[in-house]
């Protein structure tokens, strides 16, 4: 929806997710997805950038805070691909002259770590270095977070119609307002942990590298053509991009075939079509390892507000989703299943939610400064 001075709010345009090595070339051209809003003077003052960086798409918006509401709204939003910018600096810039604005602050959301002044990811296509980008782009201040911290973040303002619910069990209001854990299957496998609390606080994790816990039998097998005996192998070795690779291929080596997909998006594609049986059974592996770590991360951190699973590339699945076994695998956790029952578990679909939850991140840490 548009308030009444035509800006377009968050919830408003649904576009593919950061999970880009699920997507096909066709989904990752989303680069025009909002037309350019009316913009007042006045929120074009304490106007300030919220940007969302990965290894394929930089999504940057121009946002407006709100005093007294703390609710960040969107005035401009675009979507960039990273191959086509020398640096993240020339995106920027390019975002800045579309508008002919120049906000004084950037609050950037990224992959990775912050680590003697840069940002560390081996995913990234460029260096990015906060002092640097003050510099370069004449910004008082640019502060930098872990992208899973901001997808958490941006759970608090989520619009029910971009996301798609799996379970949703009858519980109290007091339940509602318990921790929110957001897990997203990408490159690698992101987790994080909302707090309640005024302002909420966020618990960036690193449980993707939890020890992947295969079952008996046909699970085990698979396994056993992933990595030796004796071997760690994490969750994100399988709930990711090139994890769904993977394990395809191992399926295809137990069977005897050939593995003639050679992409995540196929794959997906190929199992929702029914159409290659190595990758509908890919495709179940997938949904009942992601259904029992989203159990055990709801146990895990007492999630009684729910369960985010945030991916583009999942709510073109969901069908599939809810006739595997995600949901009988999250609730399947022995004298546990009683809670289980009481944790909602949604999808969300929104390419926003990561710029959305910089944003909000930044007001809650430095609000003084954003209504100078």
């Amino acid at each position: 929806m548009r308030d009444g001075g035509g800006y377009e709010r968050y919830g408003d345009a649904r576009s593919s997710s950061a999970a880009d090595a699920f997507l096909g070339q066709d989904e990752r051209n989303e680069s025009a997805a909002l037309s350019t809003p009316v913009m007042q003077p006045s929120a074009m003052h304490d106007a300030f950038l919220a940007a969302d960086v990965g290894g394929t798409h930089a999504r940057i918006g121009l946002i407006a805070f709100q005093p007294g509401q703390g609710i960040p709204v969107t005035l401009a939003y675009r979507i960039y691909q990273c191959a086509d910018f020398e640096s993240f600096d020339a995106i920027v810039r390019a975002f800045c002259e579309e508008f002919s604005v120049q906000p004084q602050r950037l609050a950037l959301a990224c992959a990775g770590f912050l680590h003697e002044g840069e940002v560390v990811n081996n995913n990234l296509r460029w260096p990015i270095v906060p002092a640097k980008l003050e510099q370069s782009l004449a910004l008082s201040e640019v502060k930098v977070l872990n992208d899973f911290e901001a997808l958490a973040y941006g759970t608090a303002y989520l619009d029910p119609a971009s996301m798609i619910t799996l379970h949703d069990p009858r519980r109290s209001k007091s339940a509602e307002e318990g921790p929110v854990v957001v897990v997203g299957p990408g490159t690698g496998l992101g987790v994080a942990v909302r707090l309640p609390g005024t302002p909420p606080q966020v618990l960036a994790t690193e449980a993707g590298h939890i020890q992947l816990a295969a079952r008996v039998g046909r699970e085990q097998a698979v396994l056993t053509e992933l990595v030796p005996p004796d071997t760690h192998i994490p969750y994100d070795s399988v709930l990711s991009g090139p994890g769904l690779l993977r394990v395809y291929q191992a399926v295809c080596r137990l069977d005897g075939a050939s593995a003639e997909l050679r992409e995540p998006s196929a794959i997906t594609a190929a199992a929702c079509a029914g159409t290659h049986a190595q990758a509908v059974e890919t495709l179940q592996l997938f949904c009942g390892w992601l259904g029992s770590f989203a159990g055990d991360l709801a146990m895990l951190y007492g999630a009684s507000g729910g369960i985010y699973v945030a991916g583009g590339f999942l709510s073109r699945m969901t069908d599939f989703m809810a006739q595997s076994h995600f949901v009988s695998r999250f609730l399947d956790k022995g004298v546990m299943r009683p809670f289980q029952q009481t944790v909602p578990v949604h999808v969300v679909d929104h390419a926003q939610l990561g710029v959305v939850g910089a944003a909000s991140w930044l007001m809650n840490h430095a609000p003084q400064a954003l209504q100078e």
